[in-house]
């Protein structure tokens, strides 16, 4: 069965996660520093890092990104019930 790993930065706003978005791709800030400054998941404290997870463990909008998007890209803002996601998917096999 897949597996993903990914991190994220959750945030309120769709215009606070484009600018941290702009921040990494274009100003080459780094991922986690980011998540532990910015990001109200308790992920967040580890760079925000979520481990591994299987299809149909994380809410739909997010499970879209991490089995169907490419790897080692920042993709986002990602709404969902929580807020707006910057997804990076670190592994996926």
């Amino acid at each position: 069965m897949a597996k993903a790993r990914a991190r994220h930065i959750l945030v309120a706003t769709e215009e606070v996660c484009q600018s941290l978005k702009d921040k990494i791709v274009n100003d080459g800030e780094d991922f986690a520093d980011l998540a532990r400054e910015y990001s109200q998941c308790p992920s967040g404290k580890n760079g925000g890092d979520l481990g591994f997870f299987l299809p149909g463990q994380m809410v739909p909008e997010f499970d879209q990104v991490c089995f169907n998007e490419a790897v080692g890209v920042v993709h986002g803002p990602v709404k969902t019930q929580f807020g707006y996601h910057l997804v990076e998917v670190t592994e996926r096999s």
